[in-house]
């Protein structure tokens, strides 16, 4: 019987090499494609796929949010997140959002295929290297909300500006960025966001 399987990556040259190599393995069918955040949890529950390949960073929702709406609609659908970005915080989110797995996309098309098989038997198949970084890299000292400021911030939105976005007074953002600054061990607000960026915690 074979696994079905959805793919959602932004690059259509990627999508297709993907779902070419993947469709030469013979217990591995797949059944739907989405090249947008906001078009996983519509086209597998249409589809009603075994496991979704979703990447990071696509237009209209990245891959995290997707995966944890993906268990939250379809829990029957284990999730691989496939990804160029080897950042440790990224994995640590993608295993809270209920991703069975995460690699990256340089792995050889028959490893991404064994870590399919894998994830339906019920384990963890995670990049080892990935795995050891976020290992050292230890917790998120971030909260949800310094999360949102410090991300929000990042394009050098004004302290108004995101305020007015996050629907916040503008003593609060300043004291979470602050706060924010603290944690990251950095100098100001630019810095704070482009190291947790690095980290894979925005």
């Amino acid at each position: 019987m074979s696994v079905r399987v959805l793919i959602a990556e932004d690059q259509a040259m990627v999508r297709g090499a993907l779902s070419a190599l993947l469709s030469l393995e013979r217990d591995i069918e797949i059944v739907a494609e989405a090249s947008r955040g906001d078009e996983v949890v519509p086209k597998a529950l249409d589809a009603l796929p075994d496991a979704a390949l979703l990447d990071i960073e696509m237009p209209g929702g990245e891959g995290l949010s997707a995966a944890k709406e993906l268990q939250e609609r379809l829990p029957s659908c284990r999730v691989v997140i496939l990804t160029t970005f080897g950042r440790s915080g990224y994995l640590r989110r993608a295993m809270e959002n209920g991703a069975s797995g995460f690699l990256l996309k340089d792995a050889p098309a028959s490893e991404l295929a064994d870590a399919i098989r894998r994830v339906m038997d019920g384990e963890r198949v995670v990049d080892p290297g990935l795995a050891t970084a976020a290992l050292s890299e230890g917790e998120n000292p971030l909260t949800d909300r310094e999360r949102d400021v410090l991300s929000a911030s990042a394009n050098g939105a004004t302290i108004e500006d995101i305020a007015g976005n996050l629907y916040l007074s503008e003593g609060t953002v300043r004291n979470y960025l602050s706060t924010a600054i603290k944690k990251l061990g950095s100098r100001n607000r630019i810095e704070a966001s482009r190291r947790a960026e690095r980290k894979g915690w925005l």
